[in-house]
C-alpha cells in the first residue's frame, strides 16, 4: 500500500489524538499526522496550507478525521465553514467522521455533506485505517 502524505486529526481529547497517533503510526499509512484541537483551528490549518509559503509546516491534508462533540466549534459548524471553501482549497481530501457517537441523526446529518466521505465510530483500529486509505486512495 502506497502511503498518502499527511492525516490531520480533528479531535479536542489529547487521550483519543494520542490513541489515534499511535494506531496510525502502527498501520503506516501515511508520512506525517496533524492535529487540531477544534473546527477553528482545523479551519486556520486547512487555509495555512493553501498557502505555498506555509507548506512545510501545514502540509495539506489528504485524509481528515472529524470529532463531532468538540469546543468552540463542532465538527457539523466545521463541515458548514469548510463546505463554503473553494474547492481547490478542499481538493483531495477525504474526511471521515469520527465519533463515539453511534445516534442515527448524526450518521444522517453527516450524509447530509457531501465532503463527508465515512462515518466511523472510535476508536480506530489499524485495519480500519489501513481499510480507509485503500478505499479512498
Amino acid at each position: 500500500m502506497e502511503k498518502i502524505n499527511c492525516i490531520l486529526l480533528i479531535d479536542d481529547s489529547a487521550a483519543d489524538n494520542k490513541y489515534h497517533e499511535i494506531v496510525i503510526t502502527d498501520a503506516c499509512v501515511c508520512n506525517q499526522i496533524k492535529f487540531a484541537k477544534d473546527g477553528i483551528k482545523a479551519l486556520e490549518y486547512i487555509l495555512n496550507s493553501a498557502d505555498p509559503d506555509k507548506k512545510d509546516d501545514y502540509p495539506k491534508a489528504n485524509l481528515i478525521f472529524l470529532d463531532i462533540n468538540m469546543p468552540r466549534m463542532n465538527g457539523f459548524e466545521f463541515l458548514e465553514e469548510y463546505h463554503k471553501l473553494d474547492n481547490k482549497i478542499k481538493a483531495e481530501a477525504v474526511i471521515v467522521m469520527l465519533s463515539t457517537s453511534s445516534n442515527p441523526d448524526d450518521r444522517k446529518k453527516a450524509r447530509s455533506f457531501t465532503e463527508v466521505s465515512s462515518f466511523v465510530t472510535k476508536p480506530l483500529s489499524i485495519e480500519l485505517v489501513k481499510k480507509l486509505v485503500a478505499e479512498f486512495f
